[in-house]
């Protein structure tokens, strides 16, 4: 670890963006709302949002090129937002900008009896599956959306499930039922239909094949379905298909404590274990103002590396396997399994301890940690030059995934593509680097990058990513430090003990804590982080209660599954499944 910080973070340019807004737009420009995580957020008027969203993408000075969230809020319910104007449903758009280095967060507000917004698919095609969702889940319209329906939800589904009138629990639903006649019409409604989607049956001489690929098909990775328009072999075209995995996590963020829903950040990616529960734990942490002590950091830094290097130890495994190659998934499994005996020495749980709390994590490091990790440093790096070898030196995983699925930095960008499938484009960009968080700063490790953005090289990026992990393991070996695992803040959970005999009021209060969680201060934070599959982020809202407002998780796999269509026609069906598998999504970081 270096003593000064390896990376800082550039100025947010707050002033001279919003500034620079309202000298542009004049009327169309609101108030400018403070947040807690000091990102610069805006209020525009409705009939200008296209306007002022095409201006800040493709004319403002080193512009806000990704789209890197869509989502909207109900605050029908909310109490704390004197500061807001009018709003009964607020649409946010969250824009980033590698130029630099900043984000901007736009806001529209909406009257429940006007629930129309103009679609933005037109200035980034990524908004596509995002506006989808926020109709599914709200009820919003964005009227010229090409194609608005269901995308979480079943196309049955009565509702709007994010709305706070929607129940939130099943007991709080009429029974299930599904008798013949209902389970027929649902069996109908799932049957694709090629004129919905713009596509044709047949052209000149050809009849085109309508396949299902999925959702029950082991190369598609999950609960997930993909239509192929196919002439003979050649993919014309795909539609993607989601849904099946979706449990509403964001709705029951609204309805556990802030502290019980933990585990369900595991959940998520459910191959990142507690590194999941970073970024969730980070943004509380900032609604409360807990500054964690530097153990914490590091030891949520290593255990964060150590499920990296699981994760992408299942990918580069399942990706051989993929590619016909069936010898790799066997060592890498039984290498993960060495990673789940570490995590499970020092955590008490292998694949979903929730370890992470607020303010800290559940306990301190236990004896003789220290020498399970060293041991595991000198065991993997021989292993993972083998795997080099009968994996990516391998000719026939070279002939089936170089050249396959291809894209550019600036496509990458345009879909909203992080982590490994960005930097396999040549862009060293990683969010450890370009904005630390948990003490990133003080660690020394490279940003491994291809030059094709092909499957080979999403795979390669990974491979030499698990090296660069063991790097800052090794380092947090070194130097961790000494200190408290828990910050000596009184909403950490949960709460420390010396907060209980003072006098009957404290005792109370600790009490209280414990069983209902915190109470979390009133204001709005993002943090995200650079998770396995790419930059996974939460948006919460308090609104001075025991649970939180909204609960927003923006996930990596999402937008990556949406460049399907993009980087697959033309090919045939072979070179999807490689296309799959590089991408190294789960479903249920898509469904959520």
């Amino acid at each position: 670890m270096s003593e000064t910080s390896s990376s800082v973070v550039l100025e947010q340019d707050v002033p001279d963006i919003l500034a620079e807004l309202k000298d542009r737009f004049c009327a169309a420009i609101g108030a400018t709302q403070e947040t807690c995580d000091g990102m610069p957020t805006q209020w525009v008027a409705r009939n200008s949002v296209c306007d002022v969203l095409r201006y800040l993408k493709l004319e403002v000075q080193r512009p806000y090129r990704m789209l890197y969230d869509l989502t909207a809020i109900d605050e029908r319910t909310r109490i704390h937002r004197s500061d807001q104007p009018s709003s009964d449903f607020t649409v946010i758009y969250h824009l980033l900008s590698f130029e630099r280095n900043a984000d901007i967060r736009l806001k529209l507000a909406l009257s429940a009896d006007d629930l129309l917004v103009p679609t933005i698919t037109g200035i980034w095609p990524a908004a596509n599956w995002y506006e989808r969702e926020i109709w599914d889940m709200f009820g919003i319209v964005f009227t010229g959306h090409p194609h608005l329906r269901r995308i979480l939800l079943p196309p049955w589904w009565k509702g709007h499930a994010l709305q706070k009138d929607h129940p939130a629990r099943a007991t709080e639903m009429e029974p299930f039922r599904l008798p013949q006649d209902k389970e027929d019409a649902e069996q109908e409604m799932l049957r694709f239909h090629p004129e919905e989607w713009g596509m044709r049956r047949a052209h000149e001489s050809t009849d085109f094949m309508f396949l299902n690929l999925g959702p029950n098909h082991p190369s598609v990775h999950g609960v997930f379905r993909i239509v192929l328009q196919l002439d003979g072999e050649e993919i014309i075209d795909a539609v993607p298909d989601i849904g099946f995995h979706h449990r509403g996590a964001e709705k029951m963020g609204e309805r556990q404590s802030w502290h019980t829903y933990i585990p369900y950040t595991d959940r998520v990616d459910y191959l990142g274990g507690v590194m999941n529960n970073l970024p969730y734990v980070l943004a509380v942490e900032k609604l409360a103002g807990i500054e964690v002590p530097e153990r914490v950091k590091v030891i949520r830094v290593m255990m964060a590396e150590f499920f990296r290097i699981a994760s992408h130890l299942v990918f580069y495994g399942t990706y051989a396997q993929d590619l016909g190659a069936l010898s790799p998934v066997f060592f890498m499994f039984t290498d993960r399994e060495r990673v789940f005996d570490i995590v499970e020495a020092i955590c008490g749980g292998r694949m979903h301890p929730s370890w992470y709390r607020i303010g800290g994590v559940a306990q301190d490091l236990p004896d003789g940690w220290d020498r399970l990790v060293r041991d595991f440093l000198d065991y993997l790096p021989p292993r993972l030059d083998e795997y080099d070898k009968i994996a990516l030196g391998n000719r026939i995983l070279k002939a089936r995934s170089r050249g396959i699925g291809t894209y550019t930095v600036d496509e990458a960008i345009e879909w909203g593509v992080t982590g490994p499938g960005l930097r396999a484009c040549g862009f060293a960009w990683d969010f450890r680097k370009e904005r630390p968080y948990s003490g990133y700063e003080q660690f020394d490790f490279d940003i491994p990058t291809g030059q094709h953005g092909d499957c080979y090289d999403r795979c390669a990026v990974r491979a030499e990513e698990i090296r660069q992990s063991l790097r800052i393991i090794e380092q947090c070996l070194n130097h961790m430090p000494a200190g408290a695992y828990k910050a000596d803040h009184p909403l950490t959970t949960p709460p420390l003990k010396k907060y209980t005999l003072r006098d009957i009021e404290t005792l109370i209060n600790h009490f209280l804590g414990v069983s209902w969680g915190p109470v979390i201060p009133p204001g709005e934070a993002f943090v995200g982080i650079e998770a396995t599959k790419g930059n996974n982020g939460y948006y919460l809202i308090s609104d001075g209660s025991t649970v939180a407002y909204r609960v927003r998780i923006r996930t990596p796999s999402f937008p990556h599954l949406q460049m399907i269509p993009l980087i697959s026609r033309g090919l045939m069906i072979s070179d999807l499944i490689a296309i799959l598998g590089s991408i190294d999504f789960v479903m249920a970081d898509v469904d959520r």
